[in-house]
């Protein structure tokens, strides 16, 4: 097993950064959780490297690097961590090569113009978690389970987007696709003045209705998993999918307004998934 230590850091790591992420799969058994724990703290530190240089203790690059040369890895507890879950699970490197080249895309690329485009983003920083994470929650996975996974990781990364738009414009980017917003009219104008109206709630609802194929798309094998790990997936993607919700009920108040999901609402969707 991993060492308590370790665990325990990954824990805290996950706790922290992502709390709908934490109470989705601390239900697994323990084997599971702590890979779940490992793989998304390495991803939080590869995001960090990007998004909060100042605070994080390596570059990107210095992140790659070590991966690359895992075995001699040390001076964090990420690299044993990471050593035990990718032998455990015999997992392949190429999805975490994946996840830092969309995170680098955010160094040069800071707004999008089509859905292809950004689909193609959301593929390598979220699509890219569910190929991690498949191997860990199905033994028996096969194609279409992952392309299943790819595809929820992908409607998780729409939700964050759109949660996300008012501190993304903070950092000076723009997920959401100019051809999008042309087509309802929203100008760009209207997005460096923070309007909302009924434009922008028709481009929201555009991006939700994406999310919704892909979440679609990313439980249509669920039944194929094991039940706790069927549990997990499920308690994910409502958790992320109530997060449209209170933007809805924030009226779409995405500039100034985050949408959070209380422990009390994630608490009445664990009950609807288990009665």
């Amino acid at each position: 097993m991993l060492d308590e230590r370790v665990a325990l850091a990954c824990k805290e790591m996950i706790k922290k950064g992502s709390s709908s992420f934490y109470h989705a799969f601390k239900i697994l058994p323990r084997q599971q959780r702590e890979a779940v724990y490992v793989i998304y703290a390495f991803c939080r530190m590869i995001d960090d490297a990007v998004d909060d240089p100042d605070e994080s203790i390596y570059t990107l690059e210095e992140l790659d690097y070590h991966f690359t040369h895992l075995d001699q890895a040390d001076g964090h507890f990420i690299w044993p961590a990471l050593r035990w879950v990718m032998d455990t699970f015999q997992l392949s490197k190429e999805p975490y090569y994946v996840q830092m080249s969309g995170q680098r895309l955010d160094y040069y690329k800071t707004t999008y113009d089509t859905m292809d485009d950004l689909e193609d983003y959301c593929y390598r920083v979220a699509g890219s978690v569910g190929e991690m994470l498949i191997p860990v929650l199905h033994e028996n996975s096969n194609q279409h389970v992952v392309e299943a996974g790819i595809a929820l990781g992908k409607a998780m990364q729409i939700v964050n987007i759109i949660r996300d738009i008012g501190a993304d414009q903070r950092l000076g980017r723009r997920y959401v696709p100019l051809k999008i917003m042309e087509k309802h009219g929203y100008s760009i104008k209207d997005w460096e003045n923070q309007i909302v109206n009924d434009s922008l709630r028709a481009v929201i609802r555009d991006l939700t209705n994406q999310a919704d194929q892909w979440f679609n798309d990313g439980l249509l094998y669920i039944h194929e998993y094991p039940r706790k790990s069927a549990l997990s997936m499920k308690l994910a993607a409502g958790y992320y999918r109530e997060i449209i919700q209170v933007v809805e009920e924030n009226d779409y108040q995405v500039f100034t307004q985050r949408a959070i999901v209380t422990n009390k609402r994630k608490s009445k969707l664990l009950l609807q998934l288990t009665t």
